[in-house]
């Protein structure tokens, strides 16, 4: 299927100003608080979880999977596997090969509009906010996920989207995991083992494994 009017004028668009965006944050960006650096870890107040608009991901995004297969992201997962009480090498390439799972290609997030790239298909819809829930985990810690719809019912772009990236109050993300579903929020909810990971478009794969070693 031929790109749509749309997805071709957001990749040419989105690209040049997120990437000079994404790299203006990394150098100038305002530094994580104690407090935002304690959530990020899963520690937090309820109280402290603000809502976000769809905007704190606008952009052109890459998934991490074709990298994880390919064998890119071993220097990351040797650097777990060496962690102490962690799992072994082979147990974290199983772990992340299964959350990191997806056919999606690309993704480009503008106006409301979220873009699905899968090969030359692609899938839009205008996406809206349909709230927050935390999550409380066996270990203990804590996570938040941010819920939005799509209300196109001649979309077929997934009705049901939910983003996690360890931040729980209006803030640009720099990446973020992804759950896509069409049976309802609550039946995503659930779904603990799958979540496609995304880096910014614009980063090599020697700059999406820095930044998964060193941030």
């Amino acid at each position: 299927m031929k790109k749509n009017v749309f997805a071709f004028a957001l990749t040419l668009g989105i690209l040049s100003t997120s990437a000079a965006s994404f790299a203006h944050n990394h150098a100038h960006g305002v530094p994580l608080s104690a407090a935002e650096r304690q959530a990020s870890e899963g520690v937090f107040e309820d109280s402290a979880v603000k809502d976000r608009p769809l905007a704190n991901w606008n952009g052109i995004w890459q998934s991490l999977n074709p990298y994880l297969l390919n064998g890119d992201l071993d220097p990351v997962l040797e650097k777990k596997a060496k962690q102490k009480g962690g799992k072994t090498l082979e147990e974290y390439r199983a772990y992340y090969k299964q959350g990191y799972a997806t056919n999606i290609d690309m993704i480009g997030i503008e106006d409301d509009v979220i873009e699905f790239h899968v090969g030359e298909n692609v899938q839009a819809c205008q996406y809206t906010y349909s709230g927050f829930k935390i999550l409380n985990y066996a270990s203990g810690r804590k996570g938040v996920r941010y819920l939005f719809e799509c209300l196109d019912v001649h979309s077929k772009a997934p009705k049901y989207v939910q983003f996690s990236d360890h931040i729980i109050s209006p803030r640009k993300s720099e990446h973020f995991h992804i759950y896509m579903g069409n049976v309802s929020q609550d039946a995503l909810l659930k779904e603990m083992d799958n979540w496609p990971t995304f880096y910014p478009f614009m980063l090599t794969k020697a700059q999406v494994v820095d930044e998964m070693l060193h941030h």
